[in-house]
């Protein structure tokens, strides 16, 4: 064994020990975000995301999952 395969294992492992966000967690994340941030890569202000409430954040939580 080599060290590529120990750094494959190690990633390996630690992708199967990462859950997907629940709806109820992805939404109080949302809420904790603060207005005035700059947007990310999708161009999106914080402000409109948390404006959208529960429909915006359903809609991304199911984009997130696929």
């Amino acid at each position: 064994m080599n060290d590529n395969d120990v750094r494959l294992t190690e990633t390996y492992t630690s992708k199967s020990l990462v859950c997907e966000p629940s709806a109820l967690e992805f939404e109080m994340v949302i809420r904790k975000i603060k207005r005035h941030k700059s947007p990310g890569i999708g161009q999106i202000p914080a402000k409109l995301i948390k404006a959208g409430d529960r429909i915006i954040s359903s809609e991304i939580h199911n984009l997130i999952k696929l």
